[in-house]
C-alpha cells in the first residue's frame, strides 16, 4: 500500500502544476490587453506623425471630403426645405377638410331620373353625430353676367356658403370682413369677391369695399375682398373671379333648399379619412339606399406629395454620394503614393518586428483619419449655412441630426473602403525588398 502513495502524490503534484493560478491568469490577460491597446496607440501617433510630415498633402486629399459632405449635407437640407413648402402649401388648401358631394342615384327603381340631393338638415346630422367635426357650410353654386368698365360683359361664379366657409376652406381676407351669422340670419344682401375680381371691376382692391353690384338685378353691398391661402391653380371651386353671398340669400336664387355640396372641417388632421366615412354613414342612411355620395379629402394627395419628396431627397442624396466616392478614389490615389514613398519605412518596421496586420492597420488608420477630418470639416460646414440662413433671414429652414450622422459615418465608410488596398498592398510588402529599396 505505502509503494502506491508517492505516485498518486507526484500525480497531484504535476496536475496542480500544469494549471495556472487565477490570479495568475488575470494577470496574463491584462498585460495581453494592455500590449495590444499600446500598439494600437503608437499606430495612431505614428499615423498622426505622418500627417505633421505633410499638411498640405493631408488638407489637399480631405478636400474632397470636405465637399462631399457639405454637398451632402445641403442635399438633405434642400430636400427637407422642398418638402416643408410642398406640404405646407397642400396644408393651406386644407388637409382637414372633407367635401361630400352628391354624385348620383335615383329615389326610385330603375330609370327614375329624379335627384336625391342633400340638404341642411343633412349637414345638421353630421354635426350632431360625428364629434370629430369642427365646422361646416353648405354651398349652392350660380353664375351670373356682370357688366365691367367699357361695356364689357363676363359670366361669373356666384357662391352661397354660410358664415364658416371662411374657416372650413381657409380663405384669407385681404379687406373689408366677411360676412357672419347675423348676417346670415337677417338675409343681408353682403357680397365678399375675389381680389382679381375687385380689380377688375373697380380698379383696386380697397376701391372695392362698400361698393354696389347687381346679381339677377339685385343690388349687393360687397363687405370684403379674399383669396384663397395658396394659389391652387384653378382645380378648387373657387374661379378666378368669383362673389361669396350667404347661403340663406343664395337659396332663393334656386328656388330649392337641396344641397349639392358641403364642406366640413374636421379637428385633427389625423382623423380625416375615418371622419369622412362617418360623414358617409349618417347622410347614406338618410336617403335612399340607391344614391351615391362621395367624399373628397386632401389626405392621399398629402401623402403622395410626401412619399414624392422623399424620393426626390434620397435621389439627389444618392447623387451627393457621387462627389464621396470621388474624394475616396483621391484618398486612395494619395495612399497607394504614400506607400510607395515609404517602402523603406515598412521594411524597418518589419525589421524591427511589426506585423502585416499592424502595418494594415496603420496604414487604414491613416485613410480612416484623412476621410473622416475631411467629412467633420464639410458636415460643419454644410449645417453652418442653413443656421446662417435662420439667423440672418425669417426662413426658417429644416435642420436633421441625421444628416449629419449619415455624413460622418459615410465618410469613415469610405476610408475603410478606399483605404484598405492601399494598406493590404503595405501590408503584404517583403521586409527584405523594402529594405533594399533605393
Amino acid at each position: 500500500m505505502a509503494l502506491t502513495h508517492p505516485p498518486v502524490r507526484e500525480t497531484v503534484r504535476d496536475t496542480r502544476a500544469q494549471t495556472p493560478h487565477p490570479r495568475r491568469r488575470s494577470f496574463q490577460k491584462t498585460l495581453d490587453s494592455a500590449k495590444r491597446t499600446m500598439v494600437f496607440s503608437e499606430i495612431v501617433m505614428l499615423a498622426l506623425d505622418s500627417f505633421r510630415a505633410s499638411k498640405v498633402r493631408f488638407a489637399l486629399t480631405a478636400l474632397g471630403m470636405v465637399i462631399g459632405s457639405a454637398s451632402l449635407i445641403l442635399v438633405v437640407t434642400i430636400g427637407l426645405t422642398g418638402k416643408q413648402y410642398v406640404l405646407k402649401a397642400i396644408q393651406g388648401v386644407g388637409t382637414n377638410m372633407v367635401e361630400l358631394e352628391y354624385s348620383g342615384g335615383g329615389v326610385g327603381a330603375i330609370g327614375d331620373t329624379r335627384n336625391d340631393f342633400m340638404t341642411r338638415d343633412d349637414e345638421s346630422a353630421v354635426m350632431e353625430q360625428v364629434p370629430a367635426v369642427a365646422a361646416s357650410s353648405p354651398m349652392l353654386e350660380m353664375h351670373d353676367r356682370i357688366t365691367y368698365p367699357g361695356g364689357r360683359v363676363k359670366d361669373v361664379l356666384v357662391l352661397g356658403v354660410s358664415p364658416e366657409y371662411s374657416q372650413v376652406r381657409n380663405l384669407v381676407i385681404t379687406s373689408g370682413r366677411f360676412f357672419d351669422e347675423q348676417d346670415e340670419e337677417t338675409h343681408a344682401k353682403a357680397a365678399v369677391v375675389t381680389e382679381p375680381f375687385a380689380r377688375a371691376r373697380f380698379g383696386n382692391v380697397d376701391g372695392a369695399i362698400n361698393q354696389s353690384l347687381a346679381l339677377s338685378g339685385i343690388p349687393f353691398t360687397i363687405i370684403g375682398t379674399f383669396k384663397e391661402s395658396v394659389d391652387t391653380m384653378g382645380q378648387t371651386e373657387i374661379d378666378t373671379e368669383t362673389i361669396l353671398i350667404p347661403y340663406s340669400v343664395g337659396r332663393y336664387f334656386t328656388g330649392t333648399d337641396y344641397v349639392k355640396q358641403i364642406f366640413f372641417s374636421v379637428r385633427d388632421q389625423n382623423d380625416v379619412e375615418e371622419t369622412a366615412k362617418r360623414i358617409i354613414a349618417v347622410v347614406s342612411a338618410r336617403h335612399n339606399k340607391n344614391s351615391v355620395y362621395k367624399v373628397e379629402t386632401l389626405t392621399g394627395v398629402l401623402e403622395v406629395a410626401t412619399q414624392i419628396t422623399d424620393a426626390l431627397t434620397i435621389v439627389l442624396l444618392l447623387v451627393s454620394t457621387v462627389t464621396l466616392a470621388v474624394g475616396g478614389v483621391g484618398i486612395m490615389n494619395i495612399m497607394l503614393a504614400t506607400v510607395r514613398s515609404r517602402i523603406r519605412e515598412i521594411g524597418i518596421r518589419k525589421a524591427l518586428g511589426a506585423t502585416a496586420r499592424e502595418i494594415k492597420l496603420q496604414f487604414l488608420v491613416e485613410a480612416v483619419f484623412i476621410s473622416l477630418s475631411g467629412g467633420v470639416v464639410g458636415a460643419a460646414l454644410g449645417i453652418a449655412l442653413p443656421i446662417a440662413v435662420r439667423f440672418f433671414t425669417g426662413y426658417h429652414i429644416p435642420i436633421t441630426g441625421w444628416s449629419v450622422a449619415i455624413a460622418l459615418v459615410t465618410s469613415t465608410m469610405v476610408g475603410v473602403i478606399f483605404g484598405t488596398l492601399p494598406a493590404n498592398r503595405a501590408a503584404q510588402m517583403d521586409p527584405v525588398d523594402s529594405l533594399k529599396y533605393e
